[in-house]
């Protein structure tokens, strides 16, 4: 009798251990998998890598080449799955001079050019492309964008909101694209 209630003593008491053993692991999983909104920051992986775990649950990954001409963009949704891809190819400076805009599948959707200024050197234009169909001017035979954004600066350089124009009648460039452009001003390797 003391024998068979000592084991059921001993049983318990390893069932009871098991268990806040198991809710510890459980707890500690989820507070890397699903960081609350306090913690979203970049976090480093090497020196050519950045991981932004966004509140939702999404994150952001940016990668660089070593040279530092090619910087790849990559989002993914919150199940886990690549919504969309985007590979910049960078100047001598860092900043971008054209992207391409792919979805999760890696189907290209648009092409964008940027322009800046021979003086201060800021960015003045952003031009949008589809890549899907190509749009030409009837009287110039030339690829014509489905959006543009010129850039303002007031007399202390500080930014000011972009002028910005679709091609795509009875819709604003707010509604069909969003409403920030692609410039990657969220860049984690850009001062």
């Amino acid at each position: 009798m003391q024998n068979s209630y000592t084991r059921r003593t001993t049983a318990l008491i390893l069932a009871v251990l098991s268990l806040g053993l198991a809710t510890s692991l459980c707890q500690q999983e989820k507070k890397k998998s699903f960081p609350d909104k306090f913690q979203e920051k970049w976090e480093k992986e090497g020196p050519n890598v950045r991981i932004k775990r966004h509140q939702d649950g999404s994150r952001t990954v940016f990668r660089r080449s070593p040279d530092d001409r090619t910087l790849i963009k990559r989002t993914w949704g919150t199940n886990g799955a690549v919504k969309m891809i985007v590979v910049y190819r960078l100047n001598a400076q860092g900043d971008p001079l054209a992207c391409k805009i792919y979805d999760g599948r890696e189907s290209l959707l648009y092409k964008v050019s940027y322009g800046y200024s021979k003086t201060s050197g800021r960015l003045q234009a952003e031009r949008m492309f589809d890549a899907r169909a190509r749009r030409t001017n009837p009287r110039t035979g030339e690829e014509t964008p489905i959006r543009v954004m010129y850039y303002n600066y007031d007399a202390q350089g500080n930014p000011a909101a972009p002028e910005v124009y679709t091609f795509k009648e009875g819709k604003k460039a707010e509604d069909v694209f969003g409403a920030r452009g692609t410039f990657p001003r969220d860049n984690p390797f850009k001062p």
